[in-house]
């Protein structure tokens, strides 16, 4: 893991390098999309043998409760155990994320009120590459039931056991053996299997994140989640432990970004030392083996300011401050934050209760990871009492006429 000062330079590199679009996984994803709104299930069928290798005729487009019932039955005690540990708290946080009914007068007679409203049917895409990912089924569908969405249906290109046995544990009764951007096409615009749904969730490789933007001027998405990214802001710490934090991002995907931010070479120089040799211990197909030399450094920043200004202009998914929470006030943009020298990043993946569907690329700058209110809608209710109407009458028809919007004047002057 090469160690590099943090210039303005290398800060326009790193930056422009996640700004780069793929205009190829655009390309191949626009043409299974196509394929899928053309051809149906019969394209589902051919880009899951070509790209999966998976024979749906065979072996099922849906999973069926019998199947759902034997996975259950043949985890362990100890996977069950720790599946519903995590949900419970994955429960609690969305329940303090749901928004709220509510209900004002803004003044006499004018009374404006919210009602809150799940949505009809959502989509969960669970990545199966390497491993298929139990965490994102219980990230984006334990919300999306405690929100209230009727229809929750789970897509994964190649569901193991134990994604089976939490989809059961978790009430998931749609689970279909589908994955890549014909998902997506598949969930957005339906077919005679698949019925469309109205938001998608979930993150995926490079296809599925392309499929997914293609497809948001139709379909709703949750967010475009880009390769995973993980950084350490610390003058000091256990360097075992930061080297730990980045190598377990850095195994997502060959891709991924892993970097700590210091201004103490002593510091760097140490975690340098940590990484080469905790890299030595990990399999030889470990994608981290990759993405820690090619995506990832040890960033020496002049000063604390210039460090903490380049982390919020980075706006990255996982930023943890070992040193613990002195550095908070100075965050603005994270997806999520980790605080203190025990806050390992895995922990906030499977179990804490903090979504980990996260904003990537930046995008932390703007909005925040998942969450329950990502699941509902919230509808605005306005009630007019004649004499609310008789305050607000003479100032609306001004304004509307200012707009040259006659209609509009003319529709409150005829109540008059």
């Amino acid at each position: 893991m090469r160690i590099r000062k943090l210039t303005a330079q290398v800060e326009r590199e790193l930056l422009g390098a996640r700004a780069q679009r793929d205009s190829e996984a655009q390309r191949v994803a626009a043409r299974i999309i196509g394929d899928v709104r053309q051809r149906g299930d019969t394209a589902l069928e051919h880009w899951a043998r070509k790209l999966d290798g998976a024979e749906l005729r065979r072996d099922g487009f849906w999973i069926g409760e019998p199947e759902l019932r034997a996975a259950l039955a043949s985890v362990s005690a100890q996977f069950r155990r720790a599946a519903e540990h995590a949900a419970r708290n994955i429960r609690a946080v969305a329940r303090q994320q749901l928004p709220r009914a509510w209900s004002m007068e803004v003044e006499q007679g004018v009374k404006i009120s919210q009602l809150v409203r799940p949505i009809e049917a959502v989509g969960c895409y669970i990545p199966g590459g390497r491993f298929a990912l139990i965490s994102t089924l219980l990230m984006t569908v334990v919300p999306a039931k405690l929100a209230g969405v009727k229809r929750v249906v789970v897509v994964c290109p190649k569901p193991n056991a134990e994604v089976l046995a939490a989809a059961q544990l978790l009430g998931v009764n749609e689970v279909a053996r589908i994955g890549g951007a014909q998902a997506i096409a598949a969930l957005a615009y339906g077919t005679k299997l698949m019925p469309r749904v109205d938001k998608i969730f979930g993150p995926g490789n490079k296809f599925v994140t392309a499929a997914k933007q293609l497809v948001s001027g139709d379909c709703a998405i949750d967010l475009p989640a880009g390769p995973t990214e993980a950084v350490v802001l610390a003058a000091d710490g256990e360097a075992q432990f930061i080297a730990a934090d980045l190598l377990a991002q850095a195994e997502h995907a060959p891709d991924a970004g892993s970097f700590l931010v210091t201004t103490s070479r002593r510091l760097a120089e140490r975690v340098q030392k940590a990484v080469t040799e905790r890299l030595a211990a990990l399999p030889a197909d470990n994608p981290a083996r990759v993405s820690i030399e090619k995506s990832g450094a040890i960033l020496l920043a002049p000063s604390l300011r210039s460090a903490c200004e380049f982390v919020n202009r980075f706006a990255p998914e996982h930023l943890s401050l070992p040193e613990g929470g002195a550095l908070l006030k100075r965050v603005v943009a994270a997806g999520t934050v980790f605080v203190g020298p025990l806050g390992a990043q895995a922990l906030g993946d499977y179990a804490s209760g903090s979504n980990h569907v996260l904003p990537t690329g930046g995008r932390a700058r703007a909005r925040a990871g998942l969450s329950a209110a990502d699941f509902v809608k919230c509808i605005s209710v306005q009630t007019i009492s004649r004499r609310g109407f008789a305050g607000l009458a003479e100032d609306v028809i001004t304004l509307a006429n200012a707009e040259g919007l006659a209609a509009h004047a003319a529709s409150v002057r005829v109540r008059q």
